[in-house]
């Protein structure tokens, strides 16, 4: 069978970071070592050095926003980069954003020679009625979205959840769940990096530990943990919290943190890069607690199943999709009583919540070999039912000719 070159395109790749831009890089990363040949198409970092095993174009951006996420926006009308992309002879393309990249895939497949994936990661839904208070300019937004997803082939979202904000943008096409993977592995955290998380947090090893991870925005739902640690202490549980990661609003929730009392229970790490020191982290934790609705798939939940670390979910929410409540996790209300209540429950029975992480591990936990090897074998099935189609349209074509 014919090993594929498969082009991914998107928006952010590093030196930015974040979920899309680890989804692609895991992606190109598998393709390249098991499969085939991956390409990323990807816009320009000043002074960046691509040392991957898998071929990167970058192509010409500009500056999008300086103050915070730092993202660049690409020029999808470059020459240089539509002449660069036609000499890889890709074999499909799989676009991981609905906006320039999407853009750039048009031009770059301008006869519609080559079959289009379309993956929908991003709550857009939210994003733009978040960001464009004009309700005219908000339908704008949505038709550019829903536009590039009509040009696709096919469609993919990482969760239902997610491919409700798809339909609620207007998208009314078929679509294929296709679940993201964690790249933290099952095997147990070594000694070493077990002393270090010892070291930096000082914790008593029968301490009770909450975690969270994730960006230190309000929009994640932190302040829902925050008040349902108040109400859990009331209720005399000693425990401590570890908040991992960064994000503009990290001062804020470390004031409401103090307001509310919860200082001398509470961790903030901030940004934690090294993989295997993060896994160390989630291998500490007793519960992972996370009451994001925001968030589309449940990447940080997988990675906390990975360390054995059952989480606890918001109803309804896309991170609880991969969750049986009571089975291997946790389901709350969107409110801090409930999360609360939860929280106790959880905690009532140390040894049943050890059973509860082994199960997270065996039946939450995805690994991304096991994800890009679903998506691969997509890759081949499209392939093949798009090359056969055109070859069975040019037979007609040449029959109707001969006639």
């Amino acid at each position: 069978m014919k090993k594929l070159t498969v082009g991914l395109f998107n928006d952010s790749f590093p030196p930015n970071i974040d979920g899309v831009a680890n989804t692609v890089v895991n992606y190109a990363r598998i393709i390249q070592e098991k499969y085939g040949r991956s390409v990323v198409v990807a816009p320009k970092y000043k002074n960046v050095v691509d040392d991957y095993p898998f071929k990167v174009i970058r192509y010409q951006s500009f500056p999008t926003d300086k103050t915070r996420v730092r993202y660049r926006t690409g020029n999808p009308f470059s020459i240089n980069a539509l002449r660069k992309v036609a000499k890889e002879n890709l074999d499909l393309i799989h676009c991981h954003s609905p906006f320039t990249a999407a853009m750039l895939v048009r031009n770059a497949n301008s006869h519609h020679r080559l079959p289009v994936v379309m993956t929908y990661h991003t709550k857009f839904d939210d994003d733009i009625a978040f960001t464009v208070k004009n309700k005219s300019f908000r339908k704008i937004g949505g038709k550019i979205v829903v536009s590039s997803f009509n040009y696709a082939d096919e469609v993919w979202t990482v969760s239902n959840g997610c491919a409700k904000s798809l339909r609620a943008l207007g998208y009314q096409g078929d679509y294929r769940v296709m679940v993201n993977g964690a790249d933290i592995t099952l095997d147990p955290a070594s000694d070493e990096i077990m002393r270090q998380v010892q070291a930096q947090t000082g914790f008593n090893s029968s301490e009770l530990v909450f975690m969270y991870c994730g960006r230190m925005q309000w929009y994640k739902g932190i302040k829902i943990i925050l008040d349902a640690l108040v109400k859990v202490k009331a209720a005399g549980v000693r425990f401590r919290m570890i908040f991992v990661g960064g994000g503009y609003e990290l001062e804020d929730i470390k004031a409401y943190t103090r307001k509310v009392g919860l200082t001398t229970q509470t961790l903030f790490t901030g940004p934690i890069h090294d993989r295997a020191l993060l896994k160390g982290y989630f291998t500490r934790a007793d519960l992972f607690l996370f009451p994001s609705t925001y968030d589309t798939a449940g990447l940080v939940v997988m990675e906390a199943a990975a360390c054995r670390t059952p989480s606890v979910l918001i109803k309804d929410s896309c991170a609880s999709e991969i969750v049986t409540d009571g089975r291997n996790g946790f389901i709350s209300e969107e409110n801090a009583d409930s999360f609360a209540a939860t929280i106790q429950n959880a905690i009532n029975d140390r040894s049943a919540l050890a059973q509860m992480g082994e199960r997270a591990a065996d039946e939450v936990y995805l690994s991304w070999d096991d994800s890009v090897a679903n998506a691969y074998k997509r890759y081949e099935e499209i392939y093949y039912e798009w090359n056969s189609f055109r070859t069975i349209r040019r037979k007609s074509l040449e029959k109707n000719d001969n006639e």
